[in-house]
């Protein structure tokens, strides 16, 4: 099952780059939320073969995530490997610098089932696939939206 969207932003594409790869940010707001954050980077800093093993409680079952970064070029984006319980996935993120100062964010998720419990879990996700494409936009939205305006108070 796959998800997508994207976004022109009205930034540069390094400073979008930037945005997307605040993994201590990302970490600092899934900590508020009430997960547990792990992070093993390869060579002291977010690149290939940096790793986070996540634990948080969802619809009352306590969830655990494996993500490894399997593909990161800076500043065109990157690919992220996941797996939790029967579920394996590959987030991408690929940057498209459209004019110095305008840059397109395209998003994607694909999901795979690995287990029984992973393949129903897949099956009724695609009875409720548009209101979550719907969901997946607007979030990817409010992201570039604020990616766009710490740019314009930075600038």
């Amino acid at each position: 099952m796959r998800f997508s969207t994207k976004e022109d932003i009205e930034a540069p594409i390094e400073h979008v780059f930037a945005s997307v790869t605040d993994f201590d940010g990302f970490e600092r707001q899934a900590l508020r939320r009430g997960a547990e954050v792990q992070r093993h980077d390869a060579y002291g800093k977010p690149g290939i073969g940096s790793e986070w093993n996540l634990k948080f409680k969802f619809r009352g079952r306590m969830r655990e995530v494996y993500a490894r970064m399997t593909e990161f070029e800076a500043p065109n984006g990157f690919v992220t490997a996941t797996e939790a319980g029967g579920l394996e996935g590959d987030v991408a993120l690929e940057l498209v610098a459209l004019s110095p100062r305008r840059t397109r964010m395209q998003v994607s998720v694909d999901l795979k089932a690995r287990t029984l419990a992973g393949r129903l879990l897949v099956q009724s996700l695609k009875f409720a696939r548009g209101n979550l494409n719907k969901r997946f936009a607007n979030r990817t939205w409010q992201f570039a939206q604020d990616v766009e305006r710490k740019y314009k108070e930075s600038a």
